[in-house]
């Protein structure tokens, strides 16, 4: 996986400024074609693309507007579990720990082990829910005992 870089602050602008027309043309687009026709300034000939990949662009544009960073993974792509650590900011050691423990479903490649993108970050929701959950009781535990914050 390519390391993420957060848009700019003109891309954020640039996405801002576009994203309503976006909106609109994909709303236009929803029922009347299948593919669209991009005319690029200099090009002779217009790039043809499907609905699909026009609604997809729209997720992008609309998360840089946001200044969310933005990576395009297939449906079935694998990470490593140097990757799976980083996504989740703990070690490696820590993952081989979860995958051999049976929390996230992996297999390997020679020696290497590998994760599919969706079984792990159906995990790191999960994880992200539980820390959640524990803050919210944190916090509760704070106001019953009324500690001042």
């Amino acid at each position: 996986m390519e390391a993420l870089k957060l848009p700019t602050r003109k891309e954020q602008m640039i996405a801002r400024e576009n994203k309503k027309i976006l909106d609109r043309i994909a709303e236009k687009l929803k029922t009347s074609t299948k593919e669209i026709e991009i005319e690029v300034q200099g090009e002779k000939d217009p790039i043809k693309i499907p609905v699909s990949a026009l609604q997809h662009l729209n997720t992008i544009i609309d998360l840089m507007a946001q200044g969310k960073a933005v990576t395009v993974n297939p449906v079935d792509a694998e990470i490593t579990t140097q990757e799976a650590a980083d996504l989740l900011n703990v070690s490696r050691p820590y993952i081989v720990k979860l995958l051999e423990g049976g929390e996230v479903p992996f297999h390997k490649v020679g020696s290497h082990r590998r994760i599919k993108l969706k079984d792990f970050l159906a995990y790191k929701n999960q994880y992200k829910n539980k820390q959640r959950e524990a803050l919210d009781e944190l916090a509760k535990q704070a106001q019953e005992l009324d500690m001042g914050y």
